[in-house]
């Protein structure tokens, strides 16, 4: 990258080669073998704030081979996607014993005396360096780095040593309040967070709204209590299933008679339902009651409930992954749900009809259906309000909810605290934490009457609306204060942070000094060699 911009008086350009050390071997100091050094991965190091935590340390033997090393002083630079783009990059501090190993996904930038490492770091900080690292990178897609010519070759602005000091000091004073407000919008965020989980808590213990056994006796009137609305649900999904399981033998034997010639009639369309109907109603498994043991007590009306038996389906698809398609039906994953509750469907990928439909013969879902994370990121909830045909990704349970089972109330039931803990005890804690599809099925839900249902749901869309417009501008205060946090370093590296000293030494002189250093030491290295190979 070339710096186009005017520089300061005192101020040279020079590339980064010339005024540091890129990807040295070793520490200037070689530690004992079982001397402990911090150990920094890619996770330890911050996006976009030039904070890296040396806390994990291991022994010297252990990483000295097959892992990046460094010293304090030294900048660590991410070079592979997309780590690099979202700015991992910090000046290395506060190492165990001043030295460090670390990912192999890390240039090293080892400044000379003509830069200050500080500086350094915060140059490379810049999302327009960033920018141009990205259109420099070789490699195929996912596995894109930069190579190491781009940061031979990138121009410096190198300011007068003392001037150096001087931007340095302000970028951190400056940064330092901006990390103050970032820090409180933080803390406003999550405070948010703990708002919803303390309403969501509320709705199902049936504090956010009267319920409906109140309501009946301060109207005197009778009301249909939770349990007595199960009891409904249930005789209607087992004469679904008895339904559904007879109709499907009904078609077979009416296709084999069909096959070998013989007449198919409407007297034997009933008396096949009849007698599969009679089977399937002694083969029928009524859900079992969740075991309350553990369970919280719930207000009058109320009853707890397994998932399964308030949902008419839960499954997922295959867990073969469909091609993409340039256009074609929208296949939902967990990166695609929003912050706020709802779906990016424009965002999905795309599958081809046919892998759709291959995929909808054993489930998919339609509008009013949840979408719950199972795989990875576990126990987000969401509902389709797509009127089209999408899928979802294997990673996703698709559940269905049972007629008088309000969906809208059923993703409160599943995002609350009680439910939530339940999913944590059951997932498995593998690399991909998984919660299994029987779990799910088995979680006990606090399930209220009809009506309250639909008063929860009002009264959380309506405390939803007030938050939102408060998540909004959180939003857009930590959108500026990312972009004041560029023009901090964008107004440094032009000379616009601090005033020039018209006595500091200009940084051309400070370059030719450190170039003469660095021929000299060079020299004196090579007589050294050439003394031991006369020897």
């Amino acid at each position: 990258m070339r710096h186009t911009v005017p520089l300061p008086r005192g101020w040279a350009t020079a590339p980064l080669a010339d005024a540091a050390a890129v990807n040295p071997t070793n520490p200037d100091r070689i530690p004992d073998a079982a001397e402990l050094v911090s150990f920094v991965p890619m996770a330890s190091v911050e996006a976009g704030t030039g904070r890296l935590d040396p806390s994990e340390t291991r022994e010297w033997r252990a990483v000295s081979k097959g892992f990046t090393r460094f010293q304090d002083g030294d900048v660590l630079f991410a070079k592979i996607t997309p780590c690099m783009e979202n700015g991992k990059a910090a000046r290395a501090h506060g190492l165990a014993n001043g030295v460090g190993a670390g990912s192999t996904e890390f240039h090293v930038l080892r400044p000379s005396p003509a830069v200050r490492g500080d500086l350094l770091a915060y140059y490379v900080l810049q999302e327009n360096v960033r920018r141009d690292a990205r259109a420099k990178m070789t490699g195929t897609a996912g596995q894109l780095r930069v190579p190491r010519a781009f940061l031979d070759e990138l121009d410096l602005p190198i300011p007068p040593l003392k001037e150096q000091d001087r931007i340095v000091e302000a970028i951190e004073s400056y940064l330092t309040r901006l990390d103050s407000a970032v820090a409180l919008l933080e803390r406003v965020e999550q405070n948010l967070k703990r708002y919803r989980a303390s309403v969501l808590k509320a709705a199902v213990e049936g504090r956010l709204v009267p319920t409906e056994a109140e309501l009946a006796r301060r109207e005197e009137r009778s009301y249909e209590s939770a349990s007595d609305l199960l009891k409904r649900i249930l005789a209607e999904r087992k004469a679904r299933w008895i339904e559904d399981a007879a109709e499907k033998v009904r078609a077979k034997a009416e296709e084999k008679a069909r096959k070998v010639g013989q007449p198919w009639t409407a007297k034997d369309d009933a008396a096949t339902l009849e007698k599969e109907r009679a089977k399937a109603a002694k083969q029928y498994k009524e859900p079992a009651a969740p075991d309350k043991a553990d369970l919280p007590d719930l207000p009058e009306g109320w009853c707890w409930a397994r998932l399964e038996a308030l949902c008419s389906a839960i499954g997922d698809v295959d867990h073969k992954m469909p091609s993409s398609a340039d256009e074609g039906i929208p296949y939902v994953s967990t990166t695609d749900f929003i912050d706020d509750g709802g779906i990016d469907y424009d965002g999905a990928k795309r599958i081809a009809v046919e892998d759709y439909e291959r995929l909808a013969r054993k489930i998919r879902p339609e509008r009013g259906d949840l979408l719950l994370s199972r795989y990875g990121t576990v126990g987000l909830v969401r509902v389709v309000d797509l009127r089209g045909n999408l899928q979802a990704s294997y990673s996703i349970a698709i559940l269905k909810p049972a007629r008088f089972v309000s969906p809208e109330y059923l993703e409160v039931c599943l995002s609350s605290d009680p439910v939530q803990a339940q999913m944590r005890v059951h997932t498995r804690a593998t690399a991909q934490p998984d919660l299994g599809l029987q779990h799910i099925r088995e979680l006990a839900v606090p399930f209220s009457p009809e009506l309250e249902q639909r008063r929860v749901v009002e009264e959380i869309g309506r405390q939803s609306t007030s938050t939102r417009h408060l998540r909004t501008s959180l939003a857009g205060s930590q959108h500026r204060a990312g972009a004041l946090r560029q023009s901090v370093l964008k107004w440094a590296f032009e000379g616009k942070l601090v005033e020039q000293d018209p006595s500091d030494e200009p940084a051309s002189v400070l370059l030719e000094r450190v170039k003469a250093e660095r021929a000299a030491v060079g020299a004196v290295k090579t007589r050294g060699t050439k003394k031991r190979s006369a020897e």
